[in-house]
């Protein structure tokens, strides 16, 4: 009998255990294991944002500027001055932009040379004359005569006597166009005049 009993406490032991294993099992499979987010081995970069076209620097604008109408009736009047012997040679320097923005002095200067062209009263020095001179003088091809001992000695080199300055200058939206003929002889401004750029 005793046997039986320990026989039977050693099964309702067994029992016990086993069905404390499996419920604490049961309990292990409810509560799964937290799960460690895996780690890139290398950082992923962020997409490439594209860039706002904001950012991207504009070219200044360009005026859009008539140089024939603006220079013509300045050339006119210039042409007009009294004392000038008909041949004289006539240096024309490039026009200058004193204004507060962005010229297309190049066209400016073209547009001196054209209303000059079918003119009795000079004879233009021609700009590859003008250019071969300022580079045997040391000078750049872009430099613009602002110093009058430049504009005299550039003058005296290609046997000019009269030199044309031209500059722009106030705002650019409505600037003005002056001009000034010196005698090289003696450096004296023998006409000048101005007049409004046209657009």
């Amino acid at each position: 009998m005793e046997r039986k009993v320990t026989k039977l406490s050693g099964i309702i032991s067994l029992a016990l255990l086993l069905s404390g294993c499996i419920s604490e099992s049961q309990q292990q499979h409810q509560q799964p294991a937290p799960v460690e987010p895996a780690q890139p081995t290398q950082p992923v970069p962020p997409p490439a944002q594209p860039q706002p076209s904001e950012t991207v620097p504009q070219p200044p604008k360009m005026q859009s500027i008539n140089w024939d109408a603006s220079v013509t009736p300045l050339v006119t009047q210039m042409l007009q001055t009294d004392g000038i012997a008909a041949g004289s040679v006539l240096l024309v320097d490039g026009v200058k932009n004193s204004t507060n923005g962005s010229l297309q002095r190049s066209k400016a200067t073209a547009a001196l040379h054209k209303a000059l062209q079918n003119n009795t009263q000079f004879k233009v020095v021609p700009p590859g004359q003008l250019a071969t001179a300022k580079q045997a003088l040391g000078l750049s091809a872009e430099d613009s005569l602002g110093s009058r001992s430049k504009a005299v000695g550039l003058a005296r080199y290609v046997g000019a006597q009269y030199v044309l300055y031209s500059n722009v200058e106030g705002d650019i939206k409505s600037p003005t166009l002056q001009m000034q003929l010196m005698l090289v002889q003696t450096g004296e401004i023998i006409w000048s005049g101005n007049g409004a750029v046209q657009h």
